[in-house]
């Protein structure tokens, strides 16, 4: 028997489109959009609400919300300094009411420029934590921002450790209020390379998108808020057969349709992943706009 091809996605909205494509009632799941047309922003708030939505949707339950910017991908100052202003307004109703003390996770490999998202972003934050430990906080003057550390933890490939290890030593040391996790992600739509971002309070599984499962990082594993901060910077290169497939035959049922693409896509072609030819600009472009958002959202005048 033919195994049954799926596509891999860490974005909560591609899961839910498949419901709104066959136009079937997502039991527990409520989804809201709205556009807007001045910022050319769309936003998707997706909450799962029971068990049985987490079951279908494949995701935890909480709130996923997906910020959809196609000008992300052009290098404009401007535009991206919208989009972090965007971010930061859904970070700040996101984090918890206490939050003097944040710890930031940049997760990936550096060495991997589309794993990198994570560690370069670290690398843009306004870390505070040694500052308001030795000198108080009059040396922020009149601003009033919380305690900032910073970590990368790396890869289990370079340090042999999970990342949920290292981290459960990091929190019990420095007893962090919430935990902010910035990772790269993948996607089930090329459009949405680079020009993506989702949040969500559930935490994150790295390694998840490209099916490379680690342990998670949430509330039950690290005992503190987490909230998970990512772009889909690669597709798996079945994905684009995939799409290509799907528009040669629209006349096909999805059953029929997935039975065909199991036997086209090797499962060698599985393993691949694809990312644009530009992402070192891209991932440098992008780390700078998630920082940016998360500085606004920390800072309080």
């Amino acid at each position: 028997m033919l195994e049954r091809y799926r596509v891999r996605t860490d974005l909560a909205l591609e899961n839910s489109e498949k419901y709104e494509k066959d136009q079937a009632e997502l039991s527990g799941v409520v989804i809201h959009r709205r556009e807007n047309r001045e910022k050319e922003i769309t936003t998707t708030v997706v909450k799962i609400e029971t068990d049985s939505g987490a079951r279908a949707m494949g995701k935890p339950k909480g709130t996923y919300i997906t910020l959809e910017a196609p000008n992300m991908k052009v290098p404009d100052r401007g535009f991206h300094r919208e989009v972090s202003r965007e971010l930061a307004s859904h970070l700040k109703k996101m984090l918890p009411r206490k939050k003097d003390a944040v710890l930031v996770v940049g997760l990936g490999n550096r060495k991997i420029t589309p794993d990198a998202l994570g560690p370069c972003a670290v690398e843009h934050l306004r870390i505070t934590r040694h500052i308001l430990r030795e000198y108080g906080e009059r040396a922020l003057g009149d601003e009033r921002t919380p305690m900032i550390s910073a970590l990368v933890p790396g890869v289990m490939a370079q340090t042999g450790m999970e990342t949920q290890e290292i981290l459960q030593g990091v929190v019990r040391e420095t007893r962090p209020d919430v935990i902010l996790v910035i990772d790269a992600l993948a996607a089930r739509s090329t459009r949405r390379l680079n020009c993506t971002i989702q949040l969500t309070d559930t935490g994150i599984s790295p390694g998840s998108g490209v099916g490379n499962y680690r342990c998670g990082l949430n509330m039950e594993t690290l005992g503190v808020p987490v909230i998970g901060i990512g772009i889909p910077t690669v597709v798996d290169a079945g994905t684009i057969v995939h799409d290509a497939v799907s528009d040669l035959l629209e006349s096909l049922e999805d059953a029929e349709l997935d039975e065909f693409l199991a036997e086209l896509i090797s499962p060698s072609l599985r393993e691949m992943f694809v990312t644009p030819k530009d992402i070192d600009d891209t991932i440098s472009r992008l780390s700078f706009t998630i920082s940016e958002g998360i500085n606004l959202a920390l800072s309080q005048r």
